[in-house]
């Protein structure tokens, strides 16, 4: 079974079979929505477009990994589980109106997390969910936790076709009918209004190379699996051996407020609307989304989970409340405005934004 076949509220995912295979599954609210990028834009402020992140509130606009321990240096963290202070971060969705303005899309919790101050739900999996429908397995899959100083990027800001999302599987999005779909994915934004919003779907690689804890581009020190999917299997490539865990995200923008079609953009002069959707690079099509990840859980306490049998709940784990979660904020050390209508993308000049491609 794919992960996305699933329904999607806690409680369902709770009452089905447990398998042998640990999996985490958890809220996190939002820790503060800023133009700071520490992984592609050290020291820049404000770094090209604007992201959303969670996790520690240790976050900056540097964060070297030899000077900067995320455990120790974050007082709190917007996640469920308490002794993970790692950030996780991506692009923003706008709304883009008729008359050319723009507006930032909320952030909705995900079923199961309700009272979350938007955020993201946040995956972490030794094993395909179900083995992907194969039946059981003698033993699970050994899965190695990022280590301290770990950090990797999946996708690309620049990309607007779909042959270039080749490069990188499963980044998608679900036009949700109802908050508990899960299918189907589309590669681009959904071309049509959708009911209960737009979930975005990061999935990153799960082979590591077993040295580096980054690399130039923060990407080549990863891998997906030589053939296939982690879904299917599909084992790593000899210049990555290291299995590490699924890391995944799932971001529900509650784009309810701008389903009205007279309210989109006009496609041409002959009639007709296209899709109003934008993330804050700029990108039209969808295809350029991405997700940034550093690694900060506490000791091996990461490693302990993956070792278990801890499915969506982990009780090894120590827990905090959403109110706690709720609690955990971070100042925009950028202070731009973000809110209301704008006239243009915080730090992206329109007239060389990509129009949507096929």
């Amino acid at each position: 079974m794919h992960l996305h076949t699933l329904a999607g509220s806690l409680a369902a995912l709770v009452a089905l079979a447990t398998p042998a295979e640990a999996l985490l599954r958890f809220g996190c609210a939002q820790l503060v929505v800023q133009r700071l990028d520490p992984l592609v834009n050290p020291g820049q402020i404000p770094s090209a477009h604007l992201h959303q992140i969670i996790g520690g509130n240790s976050f900056n606009v540097t964060m070297t990994p030899v000077e900067h321990d995320l455990p120790s240096l974050s007082t709190c963290t917007t996640c469920q589980f308490a002794d993970d202070f790692s950030n996780y971060w991506t692009a923003v969705l706008f709304f883009r109106a008729r008359n050319g303005t723009y507006k930032r899309v909320p952030q909705a919790p995900n079923l199961g997390f309700e009272g979350t101050r938007g955020g993201m739900t946040v995956y972490y999996m030794q094993d395909a969910l179900f083995n992907s429908g194969q039946g059981s397995k003698a033993a699970a899959s050994k899965v190695t936790a990022f280590k301290p100083g770990f950090r990797m990027l999946v996708g690309d800001a620049s990309f607007s076709t779909r042959a270039q999302t080749s490069k990188y599987r499963q980044l998608t999005y679900t036009c949700l009918q109802q908050r508990s779909t899960r299918s189907p994915e589309t590669l681009g934004f959904p071309d049509k209004p959708c009911p209960a919003g737009i979930m975005a779907n990061i999935r990153f690689p799960t082979c590591w190379d077993g040295v580096n804890l980054d690399s130039p581009t923060h990407q080549d020190h990863v891998s997906y699996p030589a053939e296939g999917t982690f879904e299917s299997g599909g084992a790593c490539p000899d210049t990555h051996p290291v299995r590490i865990p699924q890391l995944m995200y799932e971001t529900i923008w509650d784009t309810s407020a701008f389903n009205d079609p007279e309210l989109w953009p006009l496609a041409n002069a002959t009639g007709g609307v296209q899709q109003p959707f934008v993330w804050s690079m700029g990108d039209r099509t969808g295809y350029a989304t991405h997700g940034d990840y550093m690694f900060g859980w506490k000791k091996d306490a990461l490693q302990r989970a993956m070792d278990s049998t801890c499915y969506v709940n982990c009780p090894m784990l120590k827990t905090q409340t959403v109110a706690e979660q709720n609690k955990c904020s971070l100042r925009d050390s950028v202070q731009e405005d973000i809110d209301g209508w704008l006239t243009e993308l915080p730090g992206i000049d329109s007239s060389k934004m990509a129009m949507p491609m096929n």
